[in-house]
């Protein structure tokens, strides 16, 4: 997988961002492909002051269902719009751009904090939709949770998947024992360690 700045394969939008919580969103050929290997955990190593710091990111691979598999009504949904806080100049902290959706049959909850009212509505139902489609089935969801779970693990060493050393300027795949330049893996070519 090669992601280029403008163009690529395909695009990203940041949906949720929260201390210890990202959710980002992929979509376009070849999205679901090229992150089905993504899942599990990943050790981040840096160098400061002669020590070696490490960090874990556990990552789980979820797919986002279409609008045809889980239908959402109208009345079943409150937006709420607040100004948000924080750096992002004068737009972010006068204007109520900022969405919180709940779709109250089931009280499942969720933001976006875009610029673009009309653009957080969107991205809210899409996490909406997303979250209703991984509960519609009592089955499917403990199966996915299991799923979800190997695919995380711990977020423990041992359950690490890659280690990205940037002392050494290496990135290694611990399921196929390859390695790579940490140039070349921050340029994209995740593959390659595939």
């Amino acid at each position: 997988m090669k992601v280029m700045e403008t163009g690529g394969l395909f695009s990203n939008e940041r949906l949720i961002d929260q201390i210890g919580f990202v959710v980002l969103r992929f979509t376009g050929k070849g999205a679901k492909g090229s992150f089905r290997c993504e899942a599990g955990g990943h050790r981040w190593q840096e160098t400061s002051n002669g020590r070696i710091h490490s960090s874990t990111v556990t990552v789980a691979v979820l797919v986002e269902p279409s609008s045809d598999e889980v239908t959402i009504l109208d009345k079943d949904l409150r937006y709420e719009a607040y100004k948000g806080g924080g750096p992002g100049g004068q737009n972010r902290n006068k204007n109520s751009t900022n969405i919180r959706l709940t779709h109250i049959p089931t009280g499942i909850q969720a933001c976006a904090n875009t610029k673009s009212q009309e653009q957080n509505k969107k991205l809210a139902l899409a996490v909406v939709r997303a979250r209703l489609f991984d509960q519609s089935s009592t089955e499917a969801h403990s199966k996915r949770s299991k799923r979800r779970k190997l695919q995380v693990g711990t977020g423990m060493r041992a359950d690490k998947i890659r280690t990205v050393a940037y002392q050494r300027g290496r990135v290694e795949c611990h399921k196929t024992g390859r390695r790579m330049e940490i140039k070349r893996y921050e340029q994209g070519y995740v593959d390659d360690l595939h």
